[in-house]
């Protein structure tokens, strides 16, 4: 499946790229899956200055982190701080994970949600070991394609359980983007987006199904691809 690869010249503008993506998907209303990671916390504070009335939309999360919604390490706190807290209009409806449950129950509690929603845009990051959302290298849930949820063991850091979006409801999407910046990704960038689908690299395996999937890069990120 094709990939479109943008690559700006630096993560500043990667991210403001990201976020005029994430404000004309808020214009048009639906469903909106947000991810966790510095770089996407600044996509949301692009997008909340440029879109601030998110009426429309209904909000998810690609993984969460087994913690309270208060914790720092929270993909909901983030989204709050960088996002909600600065729109003029909230969400329709905001579906977090709740990371502060027993992580299956939290999981089977969130599949249970996602039945039947396709997403207009899921913002998606890459770890600098190929890993994205909660779905590390070689994890069993890469094999997953009747649930849209599940518990995920913990990535490197933090050690803590998880919450994940499986590959079907990842891709289960108009667009899929993925906003990656810094050296630190270039190989991992490479091997996504420029080499053969593999679990070693499980963001090479989440692609739009019958949508479009988008690369928005900065220059270090794209350093290694042909």
């Amino acid at each position: 499946m094709s990939v479109d690869l943008v690559v700006l010249d630096d993560a500043r503008a990667a991210a403001r790229h990201a976020g005029a993506l994430l404000a004309q998907a808020a214009a048009e209303g639906g469903h909106v899956a947000l991810s966790g990671g510095t770089t996407p916390g600044a996509a949301h504070g692009a997008a909340a200055a440029l879109q601030p009335d998110w009426s429309g939309v209904e909000v998810w999360w690609g993984d969460e982190r087994c913690v309270p919604p208060d914790d720092e390490r929270s993909n909901y706190a983030l989204a709050r701080r960088t996002l909600l807290d600065a729109l003029r209009a909230q969400p329709t409806a905001v579906h977090r994970i709740r990371g502060e449950l027993d992580p299956e129950e939290a999981a089977c509690e969130y599949d249970a949600a996602l039945r039947g929603i396709r997403l207009r845009l899921n913002l998606l990051g890459i770890g600098p070991d190929g890993h994205t959302a909660s779905l590390f290298p070689h994890a069993p849930g890469l094999q997953e394609r009747e649930r849209l949820a599940i518990a995920a063991e913990p990535g490197p850091e933090p050690r803590v359980m998880r919450v994940t979006m499986t590959p079907p409801m990842l891709a289960n999407a108009d667009t899929v983007l993925f906003l990656v910046t810094g050296e630190s990704k270039s190989e991992a960038v490479a091997l996504a987006f420029g080499g053969v689908a593999s679990a070693a690299t499980p963001a090479s395996l989440v692609r739009s199904a019958g949508g479009r999937t988008l690369v928005v890069l900065d220059r270090a990120a794209a350093a290694l691809l042909g």
